[in-house]
Formats: C-alpha cells, sequence, structure tokens
C-alpha cells in the first residue's frame, strides 16, 4: 500500500512527489505516455517559481539550462519595462524547455526516493474511510492513503470524482509551434512587425540558426487532442500574411484554445486535484507552468503531515482554501488578457488606456506582481502585511534564508534571539540572527515559504506553531 499515488508526471505532478518525499511519504506516480514529451516547447518560469526552485536547491540546475529574460512585458503582450525593485532576489523570467524542467523534476523527485511508473493509465478509484484504491486500464489494482489527480486539463480523476469543472468553452484557436523559415529574417520581420499592428494574436519570433517560434490564429476550433499538420501552418500563414515564408522543419507544432475552467472542489474526500486538473485557462502571461507548480508547493507538505500523522485538524483543507483563490484570480486575468487582444474597438480603446496607465510605477508594479506570483497573500486572519505573504530570500548568518529550506520544514527566523520552537523541533528549525535584514522582530515560515506568524510573544507563537504544525512534541 502506497501513501500517496499521483496520477501524472507533468511539472505538477513531479514537483508534488519530490515535495512528499522530503517526509518520507512512500509515492507512486502514474503517468500514461510511455515516453517522455520529445517536443521542445519553451515555457517560461516566473519569479515565484524560481523561488521555489532556490527553496528546494534546484535552482543552479534550472538555471543552466534556461536563459534569462527581463521580467516585464506579460500583461497581455503590452511592452512595458519591469518595474524596478520587485521585491525578490531572483526578478527575473526564465525561459526553460518544458521537458527539461519536466524532466530535472521527476529526476528530484526519483533522487528522493519517489516511484515513476509509464505506461499506466487510471481506469477508476473507490475511496473508503481507510484508503483508495485505484483500477488501472489493464486491470491491475494499487491501494494508497491518498490519491492526487495532477492529469491534465482532461483529468480522468476529476471526471471519476464528478467534480464539477465550470466555465467557458473555447471561442478562438492559435497555432504555436517552433519552425525553421526559408526566407530572409529582414522580409519576416518586416511583414511580421506590419501584421502584429492589426493581429495581436500574431507573431513570428527568431531562435537563430533560422528557427522562428510561430503564433498565428487558426480558422475555427478543433479537438486539441489533435495536433496541428505543418500544412495547418502554412495555410494560416498564407492567409494571414499573404505568404508561408518557406516554413518547413517543424520541432514542435501544437494547439492552444482560450477555454477557462476552475474545478468547483479542489478535494473530495482523500483524493485531490493540482494543476491543470484543477484549472485551465489561455496561455497569455505563462502562468499554466507556474500555477501547477506553486499547488503542489502548497499542498504537499500539508498532505504530507497529514501521512505522517501530525497535522492539525482541518491543514488539509487550507489547500483548497488557498489555492482556488489564486487560480480565480490568474482565470480573470487571462480573460482579460484575451480581451484586450482583440481588434475590436472596444477592447482596442481600453489597450491604449491600460498602456498609458502602466506608465504608473503602482500599476505596472501590480499586474507585474499580479502574473509573476510575488503578490500573492493568503488569508491569515489579522495581522499586519507580512502575514500570509510569501518571503523574498534574505542573507542571513548561515548564507541565504531560501538554504534554510531545502528539507520542506518550517523556519523560525528569530531577531530577538529570545523565543524557542521547544516541542515543535521535528517539524520547524530554528535560526536565531539579529542581523537579518526584515522589518519584524520575527517570523514563523511555513514549508512553502509563506509568513504564518509575525511577533515576539512566546506564547503567542506556540499557538501558531499548533495551529499550523500540530502538537507539540512527536505524534
Amino acid at each position: 500500500m502506497f501513501d500517496v499515488i499521483i496520477a501524472g508526471c507533468g511539472p505538477a505532478g513531479a514537483m508534488l512527489a519530490a515535495e512528499l518525499r522530503l517526509h518520507d511519504v512512500r509515492v507512486l506516480v502514474l503517468e500514461k505516455d510511455t515516453e517522455p514529451a520529445s517536443f521542445v516547447r519553451i515555457v517560461g518560469l516566473h519569479v515565484r517559481s524560481i523561488e521555489l526552485m532556490a527553496m528546494r536547491g534546484l535552482l543552479e540546475r534550472v538555471l543552466e539550462r534556461g536563459r534569462r529574460r527581463p521580467a516585464g512585458g506579460f500583461f497581455a503582450a503590452i511592452d512595458k519595462p519591469a518595474p524596478e525593485g520587485l521585491d525578490s532576489a531572483h526578478a527575473y523570467l526564465l525561459g526553460i524547455p518544458q521537458p527539461v524542467i519536466v524532466a530535472l523534476l521527476e529526476e528530484h523527485a526519483i533522487r528522493l526516493g519517489a516511484q515513476v511508473r509509464r505506461g499506466c493509465t487510471v481506469a477508476g478509484l473507490e475511496q473508503d474511510d481507510d484508503g483508495v484504491t485505484v483500477g488501472l486500464a489493464d486491470g491491475e489494482q494499487l491501494r494508497t492513503r491518498y490519491l492526487v489527480g495532477c492529469d491534465g486539463g482532461r483529468s480522468t480523476v476529476r471526471r471519476l470524482l464528478g467534480v464539477g469543472f465550470p466555465g467557458e468553452p473555447a471561442r478562438t484557436e492559435t497555432l504555436m509551434g517552433e519552425l525553421e523559415m526559408g526566407v530572409p529574417q529582414e522580409e519576416i520581420a518586416a511583414r511580421a512587425a506590419e501584421i502584429a499592428r492589426t493581429d495581436r494574436r500574431f507573431s513570428l519570433q527568431p531562435f537563430g540558426a533560422g528557427v522562428y517560434r510561430v503564433v498565428v490564429p487558426a480558422a475555427g476550433v478543433s479537438d486539441r487532442a489533435e495536433p496541428p499538420t505543418l500544412e495547418d501552418f502554412r495555410q494560416q500563414l498564407r492567409t494571414i500574411a499573404g505568404t508561408d515564408f518557406g516554413a518547413h522543419s517543424p520541432r514542435w507544432l501544437s494547439r492552444f484554445g482560450d477555454a477557462t475552467r476552475l474545478a468547483d472542489r479542489y478535494r473530495v474526500g482523500r483524493v485531490l486535484l493540482a494543476g491543470d486538473a484543477a484549472h485551465i485557462h489561455p496561455p497569455i502571461g505563462g502562468q499554466g507552468l507556474n500555477l501547477g507548480v506553486q499547488d503542489a508547493f502548497n499542498l504537499g507538505w500539508k498532505l504530507a503531515a497529514q501521512v505522517r500523522g501530525w497535522a492539525p485538524e482541518a491543514l488539509l483543507d487550507t489547500y483548497q482554501a488557498e489555492r482556488h483563490p489564486v487560480a480565480a484570480d490568474v482565470l480573470d486575468n487571462t480573460r482579460a488578457q484575451m480581451e484586450l487582444l482583440s481588434d475590436e474597438p472596444g477592447p482596442r480603446a481600453v489597450r491604449r488606456l491600460l498602456t498609458e496607465l502602466m506608465d504608473f510605477d503602482q500599476v505596472n508594479r501590480h499586474l507585474i506582481e499580479k502574473i509573476t506570483a510575488i503578490g500573492v497573500r493568503y488569508d491569515f486572519g489579522p495581522g499586519p502585511d507580512l502575514l500570509g505573504r510569501r518571503l523574498r530570500d534574505l542573507d542571513v548568518k548561515q548564507g541565504s534564508l531560501y538554504g534554510l529550506l531545502h528539507r520542506g520544514r518550517g523556519l523560525l527566523l528569530d531577531r530577538t534571539e529570545r523565543l524557542a520552537v521547544g516541542g515543535w523541533a521535528d517539524r520547524v528549525d530554528y535560526l536565531a540572527d539579529p542581523t537579518a535584514a526584515l522589518d519584524a522582530p520575527c517570523v514563523l515560515l511555513r514549508p512553502d515559504g509563506h509568513v504564518a506568524w509575525v511577533g515576539d510573544d512566546q506564547q503567542d507563537l506556540d499557538g501558531h506553531l499548533a495551529r499550523w504544525f500540530g502538537r507539540a512534541g512527536r505524534p
């Protein structure tokens, strides 16, 4: 019997498996594909996801395989620079091939002891008071204490649970891929710039060696399970640009729509949902992969606490309470961004107005913090503004703050040198550092880096340690 079975070994599933293994949870990941994806789609890791990589000691490996870009120009592709002084030590975007980031996270999970089985499709589930029976397509049955569906927008786990997935179906569709072009770059750049002035869903971006990222509106809405062909791209390029630019030798081809949906619930008993299984939205702003990885980071330590037996009664329910509103906000901002790409007079007027407003630093900063997720604040009740927010990486006497979070434990950063974690020392680390550059006497960090308490009173601290880390002493 496993402690947790995860359906799907994409970014969210692999991240969740690694987080659980930090706490010695027995994890099995089931992936329906027999081989990792071979296409080289470039995705962007936003600031918050880069911070998560730093918190788990993965940042150097990720940076080696990615390319840094300024953290600006994300919102509806409005070309505005990143605001100065973003509250992060990692205030940049990292472009990285999606198969690379998935492989890095999967390797990380396996290195920590997770099992990954490919070619395994979940076909049924049945839960009781003690666990979940997971039926595979080949007839095998597995037993686990908890099941998490990280199996994408067409999630089988979500369907088997009967969880509603309300929202809007796709109204438009866009083709995206990387192809080689057979005409000079100057000719492509001139024509692409001309088209982009009136069609904001169209772009041709050079990657070097004759390879271009191609984004072009499709003729209609198709089944996303059917990948587009090279001829589909050529035809749409001819329709919109009057030429196919000699497109050939695709590296990868895909299609995406603007369907926008959010699961009614993230948890039904012992079965939970994360990543695209819980929410889908257009890729404008590049938030999808990041949102799923951040779901996993929020859920991992809480589900591990439940398995290990020290979780406070309501801890696992805070996963939905915290992450569902974040996803709803992402869906809303992607809806808004898609409207701003429209060629209709009304949306074009709103876009011009917003472009002017983004010249104000507060507006630009607010939108960038929203897209990059560093503006997320969970509702932990009344308290100082820092409460519920993630804490940026700080220089501390033992190196960096994030370097102290590699084990996925809580942390008390005590500038007074008077407090203690006492009976929670098996779950919470302690650092006394009066020199830490922090505008608070002491902070209690959860394993996901969010501030669970601010203050300097031991009795008050003990209450919050119990709220987030259960009873004092080993269970």
